[in-house]
């Protein structure tokens, strides 16, 4: 809880920055104030609090998917330096985007869904405008009308859902309609179950999970690259918690109801991000489709409910986040006036710049689950612990768009590798060379100590 207080004074320190005139040390600040919250998470570890009339539970769960999202973002802002540095009103960017973060908090903590559907508001309303902040580009505009379109209706099934599922049981507080529905399984009415689904649908939105998807690509391309790269790591681990938090904590004793949706979803997801995602040129759009690709392997961990998919989900989106923060890095820096980065723009990137070419490399290998690398064990853990649960058809299916994504991913590396460059040698400042470095390192770390991160929501 008191990150979250961190968080949100952080954002209204940056509101007022402009008047006060301390526009020239807020990067300074606010990644001072974020380490502090990073801090105060690990004090928190071990205990489990109510807070707002038990609308909020900050427990092991919800304090470890905090705590990655707020290293998550200070990479991201120490990878954004110069899109705040090059903007003439940063305050108000970074304003917007510490309240996307507070709202990613709330998500991951709420134990009421009045406080999800607050949370999915302060988070998404910040985004809106984020993703249409480059103002010069027509793309940048469509991004955020497409995203704000289909956010207010994936919305509304959420909303719908959530209030077929109060009428039915009585309470918004999850652990008591955890607690209602296991008294009541074979009394429960028909619109509850309606409500059930349609809560799959809007959090399915939220994941950007097949058929849920449309407004990915077209955003994710659309938006400056930093914002694009904040929506497919803070916002993700967000929108994830949430659907984990009301359907293993909420729904687990009604899952007969939701999970063969849920297998149509993780097949559509698999299949046809992957697929897509070979047919792409465009990078951004490519790591798009392959973030939605990403989302089945979770998903499929997700349907294994049992007490080892929480840390295995956990696991598997820091090592995720770690590999895209990498791979956005190296797009960032390739990108210049604003152009839509191609996979040519790779070619010979070795000779150009050997740090961000190892730094990519080690990124895409990953996310491709390529050993030793934690994307494999990541991987690894999500298709045993399916196995074990029974689901060896779904992770067979896993295994071969896995492979596929292999292909894709490489498509990448040969060009780092065996093409030739195209310009001349690529220079970037120390803060981001420090930056590339301190990512390999840590990819290298959770991949070497696996279970250093799953215990620590055991």
């Amino acid at each position: 809880m008191n990150a979250l207080l961190v968080i949100c004074g952080l954002g209204v320190f940056s509101l007022i920055a402009e008047i006060a005139n301390f526009k020239k040390w807020l990067m300074a600040i606010v990644m001072a104030g974020l380490a502090g919250a990073v801090v105060l998470v690990v004090l928190d570890f071990g205990t489990s609090t109510l807070h707002f009339s038990d609308m909020l539970l900050f427990n092991n769960f919800s304090l470890a998917f905090t705590g990655l999202i707020i290293i998550t973002t200070i990479f991201w802002f120490w990878m954004a330096n110069d899109y705040f540095k090059l903007q003439p009103h940063k305050t108000d960017r970074s304003a917007l985007v510490l309240f996307t973060v507070a709202g990613a908090v709330i998500m991951a903590s709420f134990n009421n869904m009045a406080m999800l559907f607050l949370g999915i508001e302060i988070l998404s309303i910040s985004l809106y405008v984020l993703a249409g902040s480059r103002k010069e580009s027509l793309f940048s505009t469509e991004a955020a009308f497409k995203y704000f379109l289909m956010g207010s209706f994936a919305t509304g099934f959420l909303l719908m859902g959530m209030t077929l599922t109060y009428g039915a049981t009585g309470s918004f507080h999850i652990t008591k309609i955890a607690e209602y529905v296991s008294a009541h399984g074979g009394e429960l009415p028909g619109f509850f179950y309606a409500g059930v689904l349609l809560m799959l649908a809007g959090l399915a939105f939220k994941i950007s999970a097949v058929p849920f998807h449309f407004w990915a690509p077209d955003v994710y391309e659309g938006s400056p690259t930093v914002i694009t790269a904040f929506m497919s790591t803070v916002v993700k681990i967000a929108a994830i918690a949430a659907f984990y938090r009301i359907f293993s904590f909420c729904f687990s004793s009604v899952h007969t109801t939701w999970i063969t949706p849920l297998q149509i979803i993780i097949v559509l997801t698999l299949v046809v991000a992957n697929i897509t995602a070979v047919y792409q040129n465009s990078v951004k759009r490519m790591l798009a489709y392959s973030s939605i690709g990403h989302v089945g392997y979770i998903l499929l961990a997700f349907m294994s409910n049992d007490s080892g998919s929480a840390g295995t989900i956990f696991y598997y989106l820091s090592a995720y986040s770690v590999a895209s923060i990498t791979a956005f890095t190296a797009l960032h820096v390739l990108e210049s006036n604003n152009q839509n980065i191609t996979i040519e723009y790779f070619n010979g990137l070795l000779k150009k710049n050997p740090l961000l070419a190892v730094g990519m490399t080690i990124a895409l290998l990953s996310l491709a689950g390529i050993p030793p690398l934690p994307g494999f064990f990541g991987k690894y853990m999500v298709f045993a612990l399916a196995i074990e649960n029974g689901y060896t058809g779904l992770v067979i299916l896993a295994i071969f768009t896995s492979l596929i994504g292999v292909y894709y991913y490489f498509r990448i590396l040969i060009a780092i590798y065996f093409k030739e460059p195209l310009g001349e040698e690529l220079a970037i400042s120390t803060s981001l060379k420090l930056l590339i470095f301190l990512l390999i390192i840590f990819s290298i770390v959770i991949g070497i100590f696996p279970d250093s991160l799953i215990n620590i929501i055991r």
